[in-house]
């Protein structure tokens, strides 16, 4: 960490200190400890609930910005509260990016924006960058799955005579089962409700190896949003995702063309989980006077967000494109 007035460095915790795993079954017990106030982990922190969006921030210190940085609604200081007793954070991945990265990643996202305003391209994105660490849980689990189902094989016969001499496709189906193991590393699930979860997506994958053990430093000069989605809930999304990832697994061992599965049993154990803050750059900016909002991955430096657009560049594109089927059928017929 390093100061923008004096200069001052202060190196955080040895990377290669070890991140714990928790486990889930333990849950229970240490959110019973947590709501026990002579046994809170999170003494020494702060939040305070926008009343615009619902959302509520974490900070250390000194409160560093006066807007939410969600929906822009100034956040009055003397609202703050003592942080609730939540699950602790136990990884941070801290800020790559610098504002100016961002602004430069930010410009480059906009001259490649297909169907924009020239207008817009032509001015850019202007504004004040906000800097927040977003929620997340990441889980692990070891799985083992045992399916039944059929493998189709495509071949293709010649039917009819004449005219009507025509090539069809069949398919042979063939039994198919088997049973196998899964381990699943850090299955990514946001835990917060601010942001759409699609735009999320968008910004990963994101660089987890690079997570620290958490430190209450990291939030100086940042905003932190709490969970919104509790441990079990996130536990339930991630087990669906790693349900997802293993059909496509045995569809990928059944082979063939074509499968179907009759019978899936997977069972899940060993899950553990971690609280983790990930880093973003928020940005909301107006064109024409209407609001839009950009997320830039403070790790990878991937952007993502809502842009104007173009209708007549669209119209446009859209009558070229008719002409030119319009003259290929002309020329082939």
């Amino acid at each position: 960490m390093q100061c923008t007035y004096c200069g001052f460095r202060k190196a955080l915790c040895d990377v290669s200190t070890p991140i714990s795993e928790n486990d889930i079954r333990t849950a229970a017990r240490r959110l019973a400890r947590l709501r026990d106030p002579d046994q809170n982990e999170e003494k020494g922190l702060s939040e305070i609930n926008c009343s615009a969006c619902g959302g509520t921030l974490r900070f250390a210190g000194t409160l560093t910005s006066s807007t939410c940085v969600y929906c822009g609604t100034p956040l009055q200081r003397s609202d703050a509260y003592e942080a609730r007793h939540r699950i602790p954070v136990d990884a941070v991945l801290p800020f790559k990016f610098t504002r100016e990265q961002a602004n430069d990643n930010l410009s480059s996202w906009v001259k490649s924006l297909w169907f924009a305003p020239t207008a817009f391209k032509r001015r850019g994105v202007h504004g004040d960058f906000a800097g927040v660490y977003l929620p997340y849980w990441t889980f692990d689990a070891m799985t083992y799955c045992k399916y039944e189902g059929m493998r189709g094989e495509h071949y293709y016969v010649t039917i009819g005579s004449g005219k009507n001499r025509r090539t069809v496709r069949q398919t042979r189906w063939y039994p198919a089962s088997g049973a196998f193991q899964r381990f699943f590393d850090d299955v990514l699930v946001v835990a917060g409700r601010g942001l759409p979860d699609q735009r999320l997506q968008d910004l990963e994958p994101w660089p987890l190896n690079d997570c620290r053990p958490f430190q209450r430093d990291v939030l100086a000069g940042f905003l932190a949003r709490t969970y919104d989605v509790e441990l079990d809930e996130g536990c339930v999304r991630a087990t669906q995702i790693m349900d997802q990832e293993l059909e496509q697994d045995v569809r990928r061992r059944i082979g063939g063309d074509v499968q179907q599965i009759h019978a899936l049993h997977t069972q899940h154990d060993a899950i553990t989980y971690k609280h983790v803050l990930l880093p973003v750059w928020m940005l909301t900016y107006r064109y024409q006077d209407k609001p839009y909002q950009v997320v830039i991955n403070a790790g990878t430096g991937e952007v993502q967000g809502d842009r104007p657009y173009s209708w007549i560049k669209i119209g446009l594109t859209a009558l070229a494109a008719a002409a030119a089927v319009g003259a290929a059928y002309f020329l082939f017929s």
